[in-house]
């Protein structure tokens, strides 16, 4: 069932049996206008009429919605203290604790032109030097090592095999 308000704007699809032969009150959504709704096509009292009579209604007007002014609340600044809470003066006054020294002092480093500083990126940057030429220095003294100590030859192969181990997955990772 398609009802149309009364104020012409809007159409609404209702089921069929919502509404029933006594009528029902139904409300506009769009304008807010109320009205008694009775079924469409269904006729309360069949009678014959003899003249066409013609209609005239006129358009209610549409009710607007007052809208309360909203309240707005009064916000007043706080009173700064005059005294922190935490302050030395504070807290001597109000519970006795005195405290000598409130602020640690901070050390301020000046640095010279002479003071060498390294970042973290920078050590790390050594840190592979200086591996790399351990290393090395290892690799070609390997022989005279293991001729001095026979013992370490095992340690020195497993070490060089896994430095071998490392860069090929470094080369697989870089190829693919």
């Amino acid at each position: 069932m398609i009802i149309t308000c009364n104020c012409g704007e809007k159409k609404f699809t209702l089921p069929d049996n919502s509404i029933p032969l006594s009528g029902r009150l139904v409300q506009c959504g769009f304008c807010g206008l109320k009205w008694k709704q009775f079924p469409v096509g269904e006729v309360k009292n069949p009678q014959t009429i003899s003249q066409p009579q013609k209609i005239v209604s006129k358009p209610q007007p549409v009710q607007q919605k007052i809208q309360k002014p909203k309240k707005v609340k009064k916000t007043t600044p706080k009173k700064q203290r005059e005294i922190s809470l935490y302050s030395p003066e504070y807290l001597a006054k109000k519970h006795g604790i005195k405290i000598e020294d409130s602020q640690p002092t901070k050390k301020v480093i000046k640095k010279e032109k002479g003071d060498i500083s390294f970042g973290f990126y920078n050590s790390l940057i050594l840190l592979i030097f200086f591996v790399i030429a351990l290393s090395r220095i290892l690799y070609f003294s390997q022989g005279f090592i293991v001729s001095n100590i026979p013992a370490s030859e095992y340690y020195l192969n497993y070490f060089f095999e896994s430095i071998r181990n490392i860069f090929e997955i470094w080369k697989n990772l870089i190829t693919y």
